[in-house]
């Protein structure tokens, strides 16, 4: 595995993780890599349940990513609704959403070319 491959795996692990912790659910990670015009090499998609849950697991991924990686998203975006939520990595966008407007994007769908890992939930 090379270098770049393995801080990719640190960070879409560290995504995970941080979303995890707070009790996101559903969450999907799409590897863009083979995708004719994707802006990202991965997708990390996860659902919340209000938009409070949803504000505080991006602030959880903001604080595991930075806590194992040192990096901050280069982009944050979202939170004034917090009813889909963007977090930018570069290599990794982290898209936190609430159930149903996450059903009415369908980014799954729309990225179907992309290879999914479906994580399970945590209880």
């Amino acid at each position: 595995m090379t270098q770049e491959n393995n801080n990719e795996k640190i960070l879409v692990d560290a995504i995970v993780e941080g979303l995890q912790d707070n009790k996101a659910k559903s969450i999907t990670v799409l590897d863009m890599k083979g995708v004719e015009g994707a802006i990202t090499d991965y997708f990390v998609i996860a659902s919340c349940d209000s938009t409070t849950q949803a504000d505080g697991a991006a602030d959880s991924v903001w604080d595991k990513v930075h806590e194992l990686t040192g990096r901050k998203p280069l982009h944050d975006e979202g939170r004034q609704n917090a009813q889909w939520i963007l977090l930018d990595y570069g290599e990794a966008i982290v898209h936190v959403f609430l159930r149903d407007v996450r059903e009415y994007y369908d980014l799954e769908g729309l990225w179907s070319d992309a290879v999914r890992q479906d994580i399970d939930d945590l209880d």
